[in-house]
């Protein structure tokens, strides 16, 4: 038993809705993984600002290094070893704080 011309007529209306609204779907979807990656981008940067204002408050003279000066420092101070093990112990009781769930 063949369709009729306006069978097919709504049945092709009726795919086409579907398409568009498939399409909206997807939309919505890319709009909510925009949102969450900027929102991650957006707390890194804030973050960011908000260590390096705390570095900046603790010891102001770094406010006249430069960039690459600043960076230099940053990895000479980090290479030492009480400062390796401070950091590690900081990390380590943090990791201790999130497995015990507080």
């Amino acid at each position: 038993m063949a369709k009729s011309v306006a069978q097919l007529r709504q049945e092709l209306a009726d795919n086409e809705k579907r398409i568009a609204q498939e399409q909206h779907k997807l939309q919505r979807l890319d709009n909510r993984i925009r949102y969450c990656e900027d929102g991650e981008r957006a707390a890194r940067t804030h973050r960011l600002i908000t260590r390096g204002a705390a570095v900046e408050s603790v010891v102001p003279e770094l406010r006249d290094l430069s960039e690459t000066e600043f960076y230099t420092l940053a990895e000479h101070v980090f290479s030492l070893p009480d400062v390796k093990s401070a950091v590690f112990f900081a990390v380590t009781e943090h990791q201790k704080r999130v497995q015990r769930g507080g």
